[in-house]
């Protein structure tokens, strides 16, 4: 990447010390990582990791980036069972709802191999979440992110150590719940985006959390695949994007092999919101197992996380041995724009030098101010 001032360098890049206004969400850290020495700031997603597991990849992190700033990311809904306590939530799950998943194991030859999944590896609970926020809160990140939910008393912990708060909103009344709570960047996240996410789309999103906002920051999710769409962002008020179907397409996100076949096969009809994977809507790649749930006669999924506990071993098995017809993830609508695996440098070169270019033509077909 360049070391001149970036063509879409915004407040919130000398807000957080970055070069492009770029927020890159990821499980893996080689992506967090990639991103950062590219100019944006990567962000962990951790909410499945045990929290020696975050501390871990977090310390990786830091040793890796040195001092550019980094973010990770927790979701911390509300409603959640008090303690991580497996056996109490299969005790509550349907008998029909088992046998329906029983039914998707055989019909596929799922290998049962008594693993839990990411899903399953433990139950999203308060206590879980308490652990998590702990390690994050004593580690050296930056940036905070906060999915489904802003907890006051982890935005002001996150705060008092000198950690930035984002927080991810789908809806108008969840961004004016996020600035009451403190947030002091939000990223407005349209149903374009992949994995958790709400009804309204990116572009009648973003101007509605852009005006609720006032003088906090926001980012543009959902659909961002190229400059363009970053351009398009910034007319919409936002001033940078967060991004993380892209990923999954780079080698740094090592993807299998059998899913990133799928992926840069896919458009973006290839991806359909479904509650059949958490609980929660949740924008997926349409596959063999989403249009099971779908299918006339198939249960209703369960609220999270008794799904999570539902299907997550089925999910972690189809995944390791890799069962085609059921394999997926979450991909946003953006994915069309990708035929061929990438990595992390090349997409954010396009990223940074198409909207500089999507910002020129604008300029020209308007005429530069006098």
């Amino acid at each position: 990447m360049t070391t001149m001032t970036s063509p879409i360098h915004t407040a919130v890049c000398d807000m957080l010390g970055i070069e492009h206004p770029i927020f890159a969400f990821s499980h893996s850290v080689d992506v967090v990582v990639a991103v950062c020495e590219a100019g944006g700031l990567g962000v962990y997603g951790a909410t499945r990791r045990f929290p020696e597991e975050i501390e871990e990849a977090l310390a990786e992190i830091r040793e890796r980036v040195g001092d550019r700033p980094f973010g990770v990311d927790l979701v911390l809904p509300k409603g959640m069972p008090e303690q991580n306590n497996r056996e109490d939530i299969e005790m509550q799950i349907p008998p029909g709802h088992r046998a329906f998943v029983d039914y998707l194991y055989e019909k596929y030859d799922v290998p049962r191999d008594n693993l839990p999944g990411s899903r399953s590896r433990f139950v999203r609970s308060d206590e879980i979440a308490r652990r998590q926020a702990e390690v994050v809160l004593d580690s050296t990140v930056d940036l905070f992110a906060m999915g489904i939910g802003s907890p006051p008393e982890y935005v002001e912990a996150a705060k008092q150590r000198g950690k930035r708060v984002l927080s991810l909103v789908g809806s108008p009344k969840h961004a004016r719940r996020a600035v009451d709570a403190g947030a002091e960047i939000l990223v407005a996240q349209g149903s374009d985006s992949a994995a958790h996410t709400g009804p309204i789309g990116t572009f009648s999103l973003v101007p509605q959390v852009v005006d609720i906002a006032g003088d906090v920051p926001v980012l543009a999710a959902g659909g961002v695949a190229t400059g363009r769409h970053i351009a398009a962002a910034f007319a919409l008020g936002a001033v940078g994007v967060w991004v993380g179907t892209p990923w999954l397409v780079t080698r740094e996100g090592h993807s299998s092999p059998a899913l990133l076949k799928k992926l840069l096969a896919a458009g973006s009809e290839d991806t359909v919101i479904t509650r059949a994977r958490s609980g929660k809507t949740n924008r997926q790649l349409r596959t063999a197992y989403t249009e099971e749930w779908d299918a006339e006669g198939a249960p209703v999924p369960l609220k999270m996380p008794y799904h999570d506990i539902l299907v997550g071993d089925l999910l972690g098995a189809i995944e390791r041995h890799e069962v085609e017809p059921l394999l997926g993830t979450g991909t946003g609508q953006g994915i069309a724009w990708f035929r061929e695996e990438t990595t992390v440098a090349d997409v954010m070169e396009d990223f940074v030098t198409g909207a500089g270019a999507a910002l020129e033509r604008t300029r020209t077909a308007f005429g530069s101010p006098a």
